[in-house]
């Protein structure tokens, strides 16, 4: 299969190693100083590149006729364009803020707790969210994801970086170091508290599940989740 690269930074350089040990080629790698030439090749693209970018690599890809994964955060703002966009072209598309199995298996099971804890008024839920110092967004989109995984299932409106009130999930953004990214949901009562947690040691589990998204959604039109590629 023929994979362009529509961010090359420390993401898409571990994308293209696994990409190239699972035997796929690489037609493009695209970063700031060069041009889409060779977008056309590819049988799908993976984006991992930066928020200001990520709208005109989507719409390169959907014009090109070439389905695209994105794992780039910070955008989404223009999420419902790039999704009138890849239907009317007929193209294929996946967003996600988290493409590990394992943040993905988490995900899950966040839903799972915020329904079983909606029943309890006694517990409020905050979340932390730790990264890298180069993460350009804060909250991290995982963090959104997971506070919108409980907001779905569960009296809680809204989220806030800011003091909660008492409908609101409060989270904390911290960026420290070379983190990867640790992710903590956690449910306080007076009496005593629930916690789950998630924290990547490095960046191969969000490199293999983009390969394996890529993998998935190449010939494929319409809009998809991971949860369409991981079958949960």
């Amino acid at each position: 299969m023929k994979i362009a690269l529509l961010g090359y930074g420390k993401m898409g350089q571990v994308i293209e190693r696994i990409a190239l040990e699972r035997g796929h080629e690489i037609v493009l790698k695209k970063d700031e100083f060069n041009t889409y030439e060779g977008l056309e090749n590819a049988n799908v693209a993976i984006d991992f590149s930066v928020p200001t970018a990520a709208v005109a690599n989507i719409s390169n890809c959907f014009n090109n006729n070439v389905p695209v994964v994105s794992g780039t955060t910070g955008w989404l703002e223009h999420y419902d364009e790039m999704v009138a966009l890849c239907n009317e072209k007929k193209g294929g598309f996946i967003s996600s803020s988290n493409f590990s199995l394992g943040v993905n298996i988490f995900f899950e099971l966040n839903e799972h707790l915020a329904r079983i804890m909606s029943k309890f008024d006694s517990y409020k839920v905050e979340m932390e969210e730790i990264h890298h110092t180069q993460k350009l967004d804060a909250p991290s989109g995982t963090a959104i994801s997971l506070a919108k995984g409980v907001i779905e299932n569960s009296p809680y409106t809204n989220w806030t970086l800011d003091e909660a009130k008492p409908t609101e999930i409060h989270i904390e953004a911290k960026r420290i170091g070379t983190v990867p990214g640790t992710h903590t949901v956690t449910y306080n009562s007076g009496i005593d508290s629930i916690e789950i947690k998630h924290t990547a040691h490095n960046r191969e589990g969000f490199a293999l599940g983009a390969v394996m998204a890529a993998e998935w959604l190449a010939g494929k039109q319409g809009i998809f989740t991971m949860k369409d590629v991981l079958e949960f």
